[in-house]
């Protein structure tokens, strides 16, 4: 039974050293990004590592409470994420000088049309 436990030990000590060098990968691809949209999926990896480490270690510690925080940080990264992505959205659209609200669809794609029609019209 000793053995079982010192097998089971070494699982999780394992399982958490991965998922540790796992988010340090992370946090670097998230300062060395080559664009936002890969900055916001590593910090999304980074919060759900955190959350298999907090799972990791509910089942080890055998605490029914960590599952809880578990949940609960989901919830938290994962607003964290669309609030990042809508950010990152009206960014981009403020940089193309699109309109951000949502009847503004067709207004963009008559705008980019005109755009692409131009563009032909100056070159021959």
């Amino acid at each position: 039974m000793e053995l079982i436990q010192q097998a089971y030990d070494l699982l999780m000590t394992a399982a958490v050293v991965i998922l540790a060098v796992l988010i340090i990968l992370s946090i670097i691809r998230s300062i060395l990004g080559p664009g936002i949209s890969d900055r916001i999926i590593a910090v999304n990896m980074i919060g759900t590592m955190i959350i298999m480490i907090t799972a990791v270690f509910s089942v080890w510690l055998k605490e029914n409470y960590l599952a809880d925080v578990c949940l609960i940080y989901a919830m938290i990264s994962f607003l964290g994420v669309v609030v990042l992505c809508k950010v990152y959205t009206g960014v981009y659209l403020q940089r193309k000088h699109m309109k951000a609200d949502l009847g503004a669809i067709e207004d963009n794609l008559s705008r980019q049309n005109r755009e692409g029609l131009d563009e032909k019209e100056v070159q021959p």
